[in-house]
């Protein structure tokens, strides 16, 4: 008897010491939404810390366009509608932070759930990179703000499938002013439900400091439209300088024909000769 009591009270005190080092090794995670300190209205900001410092952090403005089933008005046939909204400032926050595997989870009123999962990788010549992984978005038809009618309301999930998104060079963040679209298959009856996503600043790995972003890597759209901005003005440069260059060698040529040219006598000599 007193072995077996000695055997349960050892078992305990190995479980509490379990569970006490996965709690060190895991850190202390938590959410915070910092979205008052956008000045924009339509972006919102995220954070996710581990142990009191910013290990996750995403700024970014989403709409979200959802296909849904009313009945028709014969009440036989359906019809499909579309629901479209906007990611609310004041939604709650979760997540997870990890050395190579991180996710946020973003939810309001009690029936939508934004999920993106982050990912990091080795590909050619040793570079690291990271990615959105994966998009998760939980909805709930029966809530009849957005889902007008819907037909066998009920949760819903829609998910993406072997997605490589947004990929940006370890410690860097990844920035972003176009939109960007992501395509999320739902298990209502297949439909597509659509992320857009838009003036983005992400970081799910290696912040520079608590709340500060590292070197902004900037997307493609960005660096095409700026090159588009800036492009007619670097030509208009170039010829300008153009004209400038040749219009000083013109000049040059002048004078130095000029001052090559030998002086000219006249042709009428019989002055000359009366001399």
């Amino acid at each position: 008897m007193g072995r077996a009591g000695f055997s349960t009270m050892e078992s305990g005190q190995l479980l509490l010491l379990g569970a006490l080092l996965l709690s060190l090794s895991v850190g202390e995670q938590e959410g915070e939404n910092l979205s008052g300190l956008s000045e924009n209205p339509d972006r919102a900001i995220f954070a996710v810390r581990e142990n009191g410092t910013t290990c996750l952090m995403v700024e970014f403005a989403v709409k979200l366009v959802v296909p849904y089933d009313v009945l028709a008005l014969n009440r036989i046939d359906l019809i499909t509608e579309q629901a479209s909204f906007t990611l609310p400032r004041g939604a709650q926050i979760d997540g997870k932070c990890g050395r190579t595997e991180s996710e946020i989870h973003i939810s309001w009123k009690n029936a939508y759930t934004l999920r993106i999962f982050f990912s990091k990788e080795l590909r050619a010549k040793g570079a690291e990179v990271w990615k959105i992984s994966k998009v998760q978005f939980v909805y709930d038809t029966s809530e009849s703000t957005h889902f007008i009618n819907a037909y066998n309301p009920g949760k819903r999930t829609a998910s993406t499938h072997r997605l490589s998104a947004l990929v940006t060079p370890a410690g860097h963040s990844y920035v972003c002013t176009a939109q960007q679209t992501l395509t999320l298959i739902s298990s209502d009856h297949q439909k597509g439900v659509t992320v857009h996503m838009y003036d983005i600043q992400i970081q799910p790995f290696d912040m520079a400091a608590d709340f500060v972003f590292s070197e902004p890597y900037k997307c493609i759209t960005d660096q095409r439209e700026r090159l588009e901005e800036t492009l007619p003005l670097i030509l208009g440069f170039i010829l300008a300088l153009i004209i400038i260059i040749t219009l000083t060698i013109y000049h040059f040529h002048l004078k130095l024909s000029a001052s090559n040219t030998p002086p000219q006598l006249p042709r009428d000599r019989s002055m000359y000769k009366n001399m």
